[in-house]
C-alpha cells in the first residue's frame, strides 16, 4: 500500500512536526509533500525522507516570509500530483488537507485546526496591527479562502482533531464530524527536578495569537524574571516591549529546552490554544502551568479543586491584569503542586501511546475503505 504524507510546511520542530515524525515512523517508505522546506529545520527522521516541495519554495525569502504568500497556497497545494498513492495522510493547520486526492484513495486528515488565518484568528493576523494595504486587500481574499477551504474539506474522508475544542471548530467551519486523538508528548525527553528555579518560562512561536506580549508585560509589571524561547514575526515588537527582567532567547535545541523546563518556576501559557503541547512538556519536567482558561488548555491542565492532583492555574481573561493576578496567587503558595504527580499526568499523553492510538485508528480506517 502506497502512502503519501502531506504537511503544510517544514520550517521548525514544533508540535505539528512531532506528530509528522510519528507518521514517518509508522510509514517508513512514505514521501512528504509540503509547500516549502527549510533544510535542517526539522528532525533527522523527517529530513531523511524524500521531501517534495511546491513552487512556494522558490519564491523570494520564502523560508522567512512564507505567510505573505498565503493567497498562493491553494494553487501550490493543489499542484501536487498524488496519483499512484492509496492512502493520503495529511497533517494540516492551513492547506495540507486540501490536497487533490486520486480516485479510490483514502484521505485521513490529522487536523490541528481549520485555517486559523481566515477563520477564528483573522483579526490577530490582518487586523489593526497589519499594514494598511493588507487591511484593505485581505477581506475579499479571506472570504475567497474560506469558501475554498470549506469546499475542499469534501476531499477528506475522515477528520481526526487534536482536541475536542478543535473538533467543535471543524464542525463549525466544515460541517463535519471529527474523531479526537490527542497529540504526543515525548515524556522521555524531560527530567524532574524537585526544586523550582527563580524564573518563569514561555516556549512559543512568536506569532500574534500566541499572546506572548501578555507574559512579557506581566513580568515587567511584577519585576519577575521571564525567559522566552521562540522566534517569529512578533520578535521585534516583543524585544521592544521587554523590560530588564525579560530575556528573549531565540530558538533552542530540544536538550536546552528540556533543561529550561526543569529549571523554571512555572510555564506561562497565555494563548487561546488549539491544544498546547508546551503545558504537557512542562508537566513532564515536574513544573506547573499558569494558563489562559479556554481552548485546548481545558483538556490538559488540571486546576485546584478537582479529584486528581492539580497541574496548574487558570486565568479567565486574556489580559495582563488577569495574568498578574494568577501569578500572585501561584506565588502565595495557596496551591501545592507535586512534581511527580505532574509527571504522571503528562504520561497519559506520551508519544508511545499516541503512536499506538494513531496506528490502530489508521489501520481500522484502511480496512473500512478496502471494504467499500
Amino acid at each position: 500500500m502506497n502512502v503519501a504524507l502531506v504537511h503544510d510546511w517544514l520550517t521548525g520542530m514544533r508540535g505539528g512536526e512531532r506528530c509528522l515524525e510519528v507518521f514517518c515512523e509508522l510509514f517508513p517508505a512514505a514521501p512528504i509533500f509540503t509547500l516549502l522546506h527549510a533544510p535542517g529545520s526539522v528532525s533527522p527522521t523527517i529530513e531523511r525522507r524524500p521531501i517534495r516541495t511546491s513552487f512556494i519554495q522558490h519564491l523570494p525569502d520564502a523560508e522567512s516570509r512564507y505567510r505573505q504568500y498565503l493567497p498562493l497556497f491553494p494553487a501550490a497545494i493543489r499542484g501536487f500530483d498524488l496519483r499512484g498513492y492509496d492512502v493520503i495522510l495529511s497533517a494540516s493547520h492551513a492547506v495540507a488537507k486540501s490536497v487533490r486526492v486520486p480516485a479510490g484513495a483514502l484521505h485521513v486528515c490529522y487536523c490541528f485546526t481549520p485555517m486559523r488565518y481566515v477563520w477564528d484568528l483573522y483579526d490577530e493576523y490582518f487586523g489593526s496591527r497589519a499594514a494598511w494595504p493588507v487591511r484593505m486587500l485581505m477581506p475579499p481574499v479571506a472570504a475567497a479562502l474560506r469558501r475554498w477551504d470549506r469546499r475542499t474539506a469534501a476531499g477528506v474522508h475522515r477528520f481526526v482533531a487534536i482536541s475536542g475544542f478543535i473538533a467543535d471548530r471543524i464542525q463549525r467551519a466544515y460541517g463535519r464530524e471529527a474523531d479526537v486523538i490527542y497529540p504526543p508528548v515525548d515524556v522521555s525527553r524531560f527530567k524532574v527536578e524537585e526544586s523550582a528555579g527563580a524564573f518563569y518560562l514561555v516556549v512559543s512561536a512568536l506569532t500574534p495569537y500566541k499572546r506572548v506580549d501578555l507574559a512579557v508585560e506581566a513580568a515587567n509589571r511584577l519585576g519577575r524574571r521571564l525567559l522566552v524561547v521562540g522566534t517569529g514575526p512578533e520578535e521585534r515588537r516583543l524585544r521592544a516591549l521587554a523590560g530588564p527582567t525579560v530575556e528573549l532567547l531565540g530558538w533552542r535545541d530540544d536538550s536546552e529546552i528540556a533543561g529550561l523546563y526543569a529549571a523554571c518556576r512555572a510555564l506561562l501559557f497565555p494563548p487561546l490554544e488549539d491544544f498546547g503541547i508546551t503545558p504537557l512538556e512542562a508537566m513532564a519536567a515536574g513544573r506547573p502551568v499558569i494558563a489562559f482558561g479556554q481552548g485546548g488548555a481545558l483538556e490538559t491542565v488540571v486546576p485546584p479543586g478537582r479529584a486528581e492532583p492539580p497541574t496548574g492555574l487558570f486565568f479567565d481573561r486574556q489580559t495582563v491584569d488577569a495574568l498578574v493576578e494568577a501569578i500572585r496567587r501561584f506565588e502565595s503558595g495557596r496551591d501545592q503542586f507535586e512534581p511527580k504527580a505532574l509527571r504522571r499526568h503528562a504520561e497519559a499523553f506520551d508519544r508511545a501511546l499516541f503512536k499506538e492510538r494513531i496506528h490502530a485508528y489508521l489501520t481500522a480506517r484502511m480496512k473500512e475503505h478496502d471494504r467499500c
